[in-house]
């Protein structure tokens, strides 16, 4: 059986679809989705999607692009998936190849990767020179068959709205999304300063569900926000919790999150999926995360552990 190496092509939608959600679950994958990143992506992202194929059948799916959103010019990141069962068949080396190649030749100096914490792909990054950094936790919430804490009783002069509240003018999410996004933990710091940008593939994102973005209000003032991506089937995927500087310490963005919970089961989603970074809660401006999260119920479904190396 012969693996070969090639770019996505839009008839990919479906089977890449299928390849994501059996490889990475905790991750929304669509069709759409998909379609719409390559369409739209920055052009000094230099996005790249590729495909691993035996025989006429998409069995890896790789992601590369630079960090155009960054104040640090070079730093590249490379994202890929195999398919369960189908490892060893080298995919994946002829995936690195063709990223590493790609990126190089536009300018990546650095290039992170994600890799799931099992000994195999651990073993994979590690023969490649690909050092290990920090981790994250993937971590579920039974929407279905679990419980969800009731909701709280809002503090004076604060409201709670959806994210549609703010369709005729979201200026005000992207100026809340850009300061929670400056203080996120992270290899690669980003900074938020395209407004149309944010328009195109984040607030009109297929993935992106305004109606379960919960938004909390301090005196008519976004404060905090909970926003939701989902496939629009059963998973729901926390994108970014956060909660503006000048209003931390205030339990607003567990409140944010509680409502998005809420209206997400009442939707019909059975799977809500969150991550963490395991340092997060550290002075990171989203507060302590996980604790959160532990509060919620979530439970760890996954652990990935960056890796970095030097072209």
């Amino acid at each position: 059986m012969t693996v070969i190496v090639r770019d996505f092509r839009p008839s990919d939608a479906e089977a890449w679809t299928r390849a994501r959600r059996a490889s990475v679950p905790w991750m929304v994958a669509t069709p759409e989705q998909i379609v719409h990143d390559l369409a739209h992506a920055h052009p000094d992202k230099h996005y790249r999607l590729l495909v691993a194929e035996e025989d006429g059948e998409i069995i890896a799916t790789a992601q590369a692009g630079i960090a155009h959103e960054s104040p640090e010019p070079g730093q590249g990141y490379f994202t890929p998936q195999t398919l369960p069962g189908r490892t060893n068949r080298g995919a994946g080396s002829l995936l690195l190849r063709t990223a590493e190649e790609h990126l190089a030749g536009v300018g990546t100096t650095v290039l992170y990767a994600w890799v799931l914490d099992n000994p195999e792909s651990l073993e994979f990054a590690r023969k490649r020179g690909y050092e290990p950094k920090r981790s994250a936790h993937f971590q579920r919430l039974d929407l279905a068959g679990g419980s969800l804490p009731p909701r709280q009783e809002l503090p004076p002069g604060v409201e709670l709205r959806t994210g549609a509240d703010f369709a005729d003018d979201p200026r005000a999410l992207f100026e809340a999304d850009s300061e929670v996004t400056a203080d996120e933990p992270g290899d690669i710091t980003s900074e938020l300063d395209d407004y149309e940008d944010w328009l195109t593939n984040v607030w009109r994102h297929p993935a992106f569900d305004q109606g379960l973005t919960s938004v909390a209000l301090v005196d008519g003032k976004v404060a905090a926000f909970s926003a939701a991506t989902t496939d629009g089937e059963r998973t729901y995927l926390s994108a970014m919790t956060g909660t503006l500087r000048e209003f931390r310490g205030r339990g607003l963005a567990k409140l944010a999150k509680n409502d998005s919970l809420h209206r997400a089961r009442a939707a019909g989603y059975t799977d809500a999926y969150t991550s963490n970074d395991t340092g997060n809660g550290n002075g990171n401006g989203n507060g302590p995360m996980l604790a959160v999260n532990q509060w919620f119920g979530y439970q760890v479904c996954a652990t990935e552990i960056r890796h970095v190396r030097t072209l």
